[in-house]
């Protein structure tokens, strides 16, 4: 049995359950409060897969965005979510498997402890999926991990060089680079993305 298969809905479901959420830090992170707070159109259409607790999405819904979705496997993060953010739109709330998602929805996906959740095998296919529920011109903006973890995961690190081979063949790098303003747990442990989709997929071969 596969990593992926061991970290289903249930496991997910159980960890919520049991409060085990280590990576839940209790509010938004500097990187992605920064990067919201520049964006200028609040009508673009944002997911936030993996999202666990929302905040970043509360954080976009108190800002003033009207097309935020939060994305999440498990059912228990999006009822605390609405217990906590009653005037978030129901129907924005997604209890789906992010890689069944339909194309070509989203213009901004933003990316906070979900690309670690997902073991390496699935990692490949988590840049393809992006690049599909994105529209043209859509970003991938958010957090990585940018060193290996000793203990097995979840969370799952990884390096710089690793990632870029998973996301070169459907972006364009417009920043990639060692967050500066991590939380301190986390401070030269991250890297910051701002990816934009490419028209089509460019493999070498």
């Amino acid at each position: 049995m596969s990593e992926k298969d061991n970290l289903d809905h249930a496991y997910w479901e159980q960890r919520y359950r049991q409060n085990n959420t280590q990576w839940d830090v209790g509010d938004i992170t500097p990187p992605i409060k920064s990067y919201i707070d520049q964006l200028p159109d609040k009508g673009i259409r944002i997911l936030v897969p993996g999202g666990g607790n929302g905040y970043e999405a509360e954080y976009l819904h108190q800002k003033g965005f009207s097309n935020v979705f939060l994305l999440d496997f498990a059912a228990s993060p999006l009822a605390n979510f609405q217990a906590r953010v009653p005037s978030f739109p129901s129907d924005h709330l997604l209890q789906e498997d992010f890689f069944h998602l339909t194309p070509g929805q989203y213009d901004l996906v933003l990316e906070q402890t979900f690309f670690c959740a997902l073991p390496r095998e699935m990692r490949a296919s988590y840049a393809r999926q992006v690049f599909d529920v994105l529209k043209p011109q859509g970003r991938l903006a958010g957090v990585l991990f940018s060193e290996e973890f000793q203990n097995p995961g979840p969370p799952f690190g990884g390096s710089a060089m690793e990632y870029q081979a998973y996301f070169e063949p459907y972006f364009q790098f417009l920043r990639f680079e060692p967050c500066l303003n991590s939380i301190k747990p986390r401070q030269g442990r991250e890297l910051f993305i701002e990816l934009e989709r490419r028209p089509r997929p460019q493999f070498i071969a």
